[in-house]
Order: structure tokens, then C-alpha cells, then sequence
């Protein structure tokens, strides 16, 4: 049975999309991810970067993966969870302790990202919504994340 606190609902301007949380590979980034949708920090945030075959990126409130919350940069919860299709990933900069609000969520294997990139979560229904994206880095008229909701809170 998925644990309704740890389950994401995210509406998307493509369709809904259903994101089984992790804190078992990383809690404080899951905390903070369903902090940020507790606050409605992603609602009406754009897939700012979607790279066909790769990832669809979004989180930024700028919509140019630029910015992120006004919350602490996390420390890194770097995993052996395997960076595959439906996997959810927290973007960074170079530094590996700087993963905010921006996340990615990985389209194809994409295994060179394992253990340097935080994974917290899984896409469970709706991959075929992430696959209707609208590509671009950046993306002309880009698709967005309608809400984002903890499932307990839905």
C-alpha cells in the first residue's frame, strides 16, 4: 500500500502525475520537497529544461533553473538508487551540497548521474504525461506543474 504521506500528487499541463517519496534514501530532501508543496511553492512553477532521452527539469520560480526557495541549500543525500526512467532527482550546481528547490525527473536510463545526484523519488502513474513535454533548454512556452500536493493533504 503507497503511504499517503509519502506520495506526491502533481498536476501537470499535461496530466497528472503520481510521485512515490523515498525517505528511506533521503529524508531530508523528500522533507523539504513536501515542505515546498505543502507552501505552494510549485504550483505554477515550468519544466524549464526538458532534453529528449534525458530529463525534464523544473522547481526554478524564475523558469531559467537560475533560482530556487529562499530555504537553505540541502547537504547532499547522495544513494544507490539507480538513475532510470521515472526517477525523481534533485538538480545542483557544481557543488554537490547545493540542491534547493529544483528537481528533474529522468525520461531514459541515465546511470552517469548515480551517486552524485540525489535521488528521492519515483514516478508510480502518469510518466506518460512527463513524456508529452514540450522539449527545449530552454523550452519555448513551456508545460507546467498545475499543483503539487502531498496525497495526505489532497
Amino acid at each position: 500500500m503507497a503511504d499517503p504521506e509519502n506520495t506526491l500528487l502533481m498536476e501537470t499541463t499535461k496530466g497528472p502525475v503520481k510521485i512515490e517519496l523515498r525517505p528511506d534514501l533521503a529524508p531530508n530532501h523528500v522533507a523539504r520537497i513536501k515542505e515546498l508543496a505543502r507552501e505552494g511553492f510549485y504550483d505554477g512553477i515550468v519544466f524549464h529544461r526538458v532534453i529528449d532521452g534525458f530529463m525534464a527539469q523544473c522547481g526554478c520560480p524564475n523558469g531559467t533553473g537560475t533560482g530556487g526557495s529562499d530555504k537553505p541549500d540541502l547537504k547532499a543525500e547522495f544513494n544507490d538508487e539507480p538513475h532510470v526512467r521515472g526517477i525523481c532527482s534533485m538538480a545542483r550546481t557544481n557543488q554537490p551540497h547545493s540542491a534547493n528547490s529544483q528537481f528533474f525527473i529522468v525520461f531514459d536510463e541515465a546511470r552517469f548521474l548515480d551517486k552524485q545526484y540525489t535521488v528521492w523519488g519515483q514516478v508510480v502513474e502518469g510518466m506518460e504525461n512527463i513524456d508529452q513535454l514540450k522539449r527545449g533548454e530552454p523550452v519555448r512556452d513551456p508545460d507546467s506543474i498545475k499543483s503539487l500536493k502531498v496525497e495526505a493533504d489532497a
